[in-house]
């Protein structure tokens, strides 16, 4: 008899630690990723639309950018790093630059009433 209310306490206890454990779940292993820093020079403004750091490879929209303008960013491998720039009506002109891991990649230049440019590359999923 002794021995089983023991076991029903150390039962009890442990259905008690489960009931009580507040641990939160551990997170995902995140996606690797590498850093990729955007940059517009010229100007007056232009709206900038960039690649960073979100999974659904949607991408984030800087409206009247004052110029120049700059972002590092960390891009999900195995996605293209893409930066555009959009000129208003007074035109003018703005070039963009990408770099990743602190490589020069490529440079667009946008002119002119409603002038666009876009600077792209390419991550590769393994990193290299």
């Amino acid at each position: 008899m002794l021995i089983a209310a023991v076991l029903l306490l150390a039962c009890a206890g442990l259905v008690g630690y489960g009931l009580l454990d507040t641990e939160e779940e551990p997170e995902k292993p995140s996606t690797p990723t590498a850093a990729v820093t955007y940059e517009v020079t010229g100007d007056g403004t232009a709206e900038i639309s960039f690649l960073g750091r979100n999974e659904d490879g949607t991408a984030t929209v800087v409206r009247d950018a004052e110029l120049p303008w700059k972002r590092t960013v960390q891009v999900p491998l195995g996605t293209a790093p893409t930066v555009a720039i959009v000129l208003g009506e007074k035109g003018g002109q703005a070039s963009c630059t990408l770099a990743i891991r602190g490589e020069h990649v490529q440079r667009a230049t946008a002119t002119g009433a409603f002038g666009r440019a876009t600077c792209a590359g390419a991550l590769p999923a393994g990193g290299n």
